[in-house]
């Protein structure tokens, strides 16, 4: 790729997992009740749950997920009760018992916990729900910590995917994230998964690391060659120390940058595709027997706070200290500080700090920068998806389309082969509140290489 087309495009931008992004919602936060009966109305359908289980033993000096950092495991049976309880107020709420077609337990360190404590967690969920024939239910493991009895007792409650947190193989590159782990750990837990029947197996790994290096991508495939998971998320690490200071455990002098950083991408990309994983979105991959890949064909792929996704679904509830949930048309985050989490719930209420309620500008253009994200298309020549702002944003799209990562006609964009490493930019353009605040002095996202 042109260094000077990198150089040009190399600018914070979001990701795009939702529409509005959370630093340009509503200033005012959402009402308990307001909330709830956006939920009513979007459980008619099937729906997701995200969990998020924060604890972690270590600190890894990369991340930029919320988490509290402590070795007393005496947190797991307050946290569980208090998340049965959220869940009992939305169950409430509703005139029917939900059908749940996904969950994701995400972290933090979901396997943090006993697995008993997680056996109490999902029994009292799905005593209240239906499970739909089609399901996935996945967590994330680290591969220090995750257990034979982990995995057996996730699989027994029904959780047919799991998400192993690799992020490289390379002993420097971890010890200076302070990941600890190693190459055994992750090749047991894949084993281990595949015996109990595991339906799919996803590794997350990280470009732009500190010290890493073309090598590195070169060994970390061999492994991939060598373990064979089902599905690969690839991706881009973002370098946000004003968010979360353990970033600077590392110098930026340490990191691979611009065209270094997205030529660790390509090459990876190069060799994925050479071992026959099909290129899913922006930054993931899967084989082509892989339910995301086949969805990809179908046309179903979705984008949620999740990530990619093989299903929509009308409606995500957040459980848990800072999740999100998402009724497509509004937005709600859970208080992040666990005590006060914790409190909120036992009162008998949502503790919900901040969200959004979605205009119809929003929703028609949130329609579009999804289909962007999952299909690299959109078009309005349908009324109803049609909206004046759209224009506005074509405006932004001039010098896209002059670069070649656009094909603009009168009622669509379509992004290029050229043009995928920049979706995020091309959804830039349409992005009206990204617009308007273009001038705040603050950072707010990381950058797109």
């Amino acid at each position: 790729m042109k260094r000077t087309l990198l150089e040009k495009y190399d600018v914070a931008a979001p990701r795009y997992t939702s529409y509005p992004t959370v630093p340009y919602w509503d200033e005012t936060p959402v009402k308990m009740m307001e909330w709830l009966r956006h939920v009513q109305v979007a459980a008619n359908g099937n729906i997701s749950l995200y969990i998020h289980l924060p604890f972690c033993e270590n600190l890894c000096t990369y991340c930029g997920c919320s988490k509290r950092i402590t070795k007393n495991h005496k947190v797991e049976r307050p946290y569980i009760e208090a998340l049965l309880q959220e869940w009992q107020i939305y169950v409430d709420a509703l005139p029917f018992k939900p059908t749940i077609s996904e969950i994701h337990l995400g972290g933090g360190t979901p396997t943090f916990f006993d697995p008993e404590h997680l056996r109490r967690l999902f029994v009292g969920i799905l005593q209240h729900a239906k499970v739909a024939d089609n399901y996935e239910f996945s967590f994330e493991a680290h591969p220090n910590n995750t257990t034979f009895d982990h995995l057996h007792t996730l699989h027994q409650l029904g959780f047919n995917r799991v998400s192993i947190g690799v992020q490289d193989f390379d002993n420097r590159i971890l010890t200076t994230i302070n990941r600890q782990q190693t190459v055994e750990d992750v090749e047991r837990v894949t084993e281990e998964a595949r015996s109990l029947g595991y339906a799919s197996i996803n590794y997350d790994l990280v470009y732009g690391l500190p010290f890493q290096t073309n090598d590195n991508i070169k060994q970390n495939i061999k492994y991939i060659k060598k373990l064979k998971p089902d599905r690969i998320a690839f991706y881009s690490y973002a370098h946000v120390p004003w968010k979360s200071p353990s970033q600077r455990a590392y110098s930026e002098a340490d990191l691979p940058m611009g065209a270094a950083k997205r030529g660790l991408y390509e090459l990876g990309e190069r060799l994925l595709t050479s071992l026959g994983y099909v290129s899913i979105g922006m930054d993931h991959f899967a084989l082509a027997t892989d339910e995301l890949a086949e969805s990809l064909q179908r046309g179903t792929l979705h984008r949620n706070f999740m990530g990619y996704t093989p299903r929509y679904t009308s409606l995500l509830i957040g459980l848990g200290a800072s999740a999100i949930g998402d009724s497509w048309t509004a937005f709600a985050q859970n208080e992040k500080n666990i005590e006060i989490y914790q409190d909120r719930v036992a009162n008998g209420e949502l503790p919900i700090i901040k969200g959004h309620i979605l205009s119809q500008e929003d929703k028609i253009l949130r329609k579009h920068i999804l289909n962007l994200m999952c299909r690299y298309r959109t078009d309005w020549s349908k009324p109803e998806l049609f909206h004046p702002s759209i224009y506005t944003g074509l405006k932004h799209t001039k010098a896209l389309e002059e670069d070649g990562l656009v094909n603009i006609q009168p009622t669509s964009i379509e992004i290029t082969d050229f043009g995928k490493p920049f979706v995020r930019n091309i959804c830039m353009a349409l992005d009206t509140h990204y617009w308007r605040r273009q001038n705040e002095e603050h950072q707010v996202f990381s950058k797109v290489v």
